[in-house]
C-alpha cells in the first residue's frame, strides 16, 4: 500500500494542534525542545534531520518518515543525501529498516512531485 506522504505530514501537524489544545503544557515543551535542538548548532539543522530522519527509519515509525523527509528537504537536503540516510538507517536496523527505508523513499518522491 503506497501512503501519501505530503497528505500524511499535514494531517499530522492538523492533529498536533488538536492534541496542542488539549494537552498544552507537554506540547508546548515539546515544541520548545524540538526548536532548540535543531537549531544550528556544531551540526546544522540538515544534518539533524537527517539524523532523526534515520532514527524514524529505524524506529518505523511512518510519522517521522513524513516530518523527516520534508524537513529535510527544507533544510537544503538533497536527494542523494536522503537517500545515503537511508542507506546508513538500512545498516542499523537491517531487514525492518529496509522496508522503511522503500517508504522514505517513496516519501521523498512524493514531496519532490509536489514541490
Amino acid at each position: 500500500m503506497v501512503k501519501n506522504y505530503p497528505e500524511c505530514y499535514n494531517s499530522l501537524l492538523e492533529m498536533q494542534k488538536k492534541l496542542s489544545t488539549e494537552l498544552p503544557g507537554p506540547m508546548k515543551s515539546f515544541g520548545q525542545l524540538h526548536k532548540e535542538v535543531i537549531t544550528d548548532a556544531a551540526l546544522d539543522t540538515k544534518a539533524k534531520e537527517l539524523i532523526a530522519l534515520g532514527i524514524g527509519i529505524a524506529v518505523r515509525c511512518d510519522g517521522c518518515i513524513s516530518y523527516h523527509v520534508h524537513d529535510a528537504l527544507q533544510a537544503g537536503a538533497t536527494r542523494k543525501e536522503i537517500i545515503e540516510t537511508i542507506g546508513v538507517a538500512i545498516l542499523m536496523g537491517g531487514g525492518p529498516s529496509m522496508v522503511y527505508g522503500c517508504e522514505a523513499m517513496e516519501a521523498l518522491n512524493q514531496f519532490e512531485e509536489e514541490a
